[in-house]
């Protein structure tokens, strides 16, 4: 018979993200951090690939990430929505970590595989951030998904993406609940 973990279990069905606008400082210090990621990293990794890396965006560096992002809008040619919402995440956090997935070549575990752990690996920072009493919230958007603005940004690699983008503070109002998936209609079980 398997042993029950009630508080963990209730925890996972209760945790909710925080947006990065309902978080302020203080952040974590490196020291309060450092287990969150080692927390983070414990996620399926077929083969020990470890296919990801962390970046820490500090506020210094979030600053600098607003200004490259509002430039790359402008290169695009993009609006004011478009630098309004490359900015936005940066010119509102005081603290994010970017998952980088960087998938190893490997003929038995595919590079999709490879991305999936790297998504573990937000998840788990986000529900590791939570857990210790932070607000966490997993974000991207569009930067994130320009491949100029990833190599300038965070000097990625070709092969290399951005799986998310991990907002840590302190939440400044409580997050009311969404409303959540019909597990019902999402769900088949295959009997034979």
């Amino acid at each position: 018979m398997p042993t029950p973990n009630p508080a963990a279990l209730e925890f996972l069905s209760t945790r909710r993200s925080t947006p990065p606008k309902l978080m302020s400082l203080p952040v974590p210090s490196a020291e309060e951090l450092a287990p969150l990621l080692q927390a983070a990293v414990r996620v399926p990794d077929h083969g020990k690939l470890e296919p990801w890396r962390l970046i820490v965006l500090s506020r210094p560096a979030m600053v600098r990430m607003a200004d490259l992002a509002e430039a790359r809008a402008v290169e695009r040619g993009g609006d004011a929505e478009m630098i309004a919402k490359g900015r936005g995440q940066y010119d509102q956090g005081h603290l994010a970590v970017v998952v980088v997935a960087s998938p190893k070549e490997n003929p038995k575990i595919p590079a999709s595989e490879q991305l999936l752990s790297a998504g573990c690996v937000c998840l788990s920072l986000v529900n590791a951030a939570i857990a210790a009493g932070w607000g966490a919230c997993w974000l991207s958007g569009w930067p994130n998904h320009d491949r100029t603005f990833v190599e300038r940004a965070y000097g990625l690699a070709a092969h290399e993406t951005v799986a998310g983008i991990i907002h840590i503070g302190t939440p400044t109002t409580p997050v009311a609940d969404r409303p959540r998936p019909d597990l019902g209609a999402l769900t088949q079980w295959l009997a034979e």
